[in-house]
C-alpha cells in the first residue's frame, strides 16, 4: 500500500481533517492488557491520587498512537509512517464518570522536505490543555 496523498498535492499549511478521540477506563484496561503496561497509575484512582495525580491518566503511548491516527488516517498508509516524535506535556486525566475524556487532534503540513516527505505538525489537547509538544510526525507521500 502507498500513501494516497500525491507530494506535489501538498503544501506547507495544508490543513488534516481534525479528529477526536474519547478514552475511557475500559480503554486504559484494555491498551494496559495489549501493551502489558499494568502500572496503576492507569487504572486504580485511589493510588494515582496518593501519588499526586488528580485522577486516572491514560498512557502516554496510548496518547500518541491515537493522535498519529490524524497522520496515517490522512495518508491512508500507516507504512508512510517513517518519523514520529512528541515531548510528553500533560496527562490525559481520565475519570470515571461515564464519560471519561476526549484527546482532540488537528495537523497541518509544517514543511516540505526531500524523497517525497513531509512534516506534519500535530497539536494535542485534551480538557482544553495541550497533552503533546512539539509532536511531529514525517510521512512519505506518492
Amino acid at each position: 500500500m502507498t500513501a494516497k496523498i500525491a507530494y506535489d498535492d501538498v503544501e506547507v499549511g495544508t490543513e488534516l481533517p481534525a479528529q477526536s478521540f474519547p478514552v475511557d477506563r475500559a480503554a486504559l484496561v484494555q491498551y494496559a492488557g495489549a501493551s502489558g503496561d499494568f502500572n496503576p497509575i492507569h487504572w486504580n484512582e485511589k493510588f494515582a491520587k496518593e501519588v499526586g495525580l488528580p485522577d486516572v491518566i491514560a498512557h502516554g503511548m496510548f496518547t500518541m498512537a491515537e493522535a498519529v491516527r490524524v497522520v496515517t488516517d490522512w495518508t491512508g498508509d500507516p507504512g508512510a509512517l517513517v518519523d514520529y516524535g512528541v515531548r510528553f506535556t500533560k496527562p490525559v486525566v481520565v475519570p470515571n464518570d461515564g464519560q471519561g475524556a476526549v484527546i482532540e487532534v488537528t495537523g497541518k503540513v509544517g514543511a516540505k522536505l526531500d524523497d517525497n516527505t513531509v512534516r506534519v505538525d500535530l497539536t494535542v489537547t485534551s480538557g482544553g490543555q495541550k497533552v503533546l509538544g512539539m509532536s511531529r510526525a514525517v510521512v512519505r507521500l506518492g
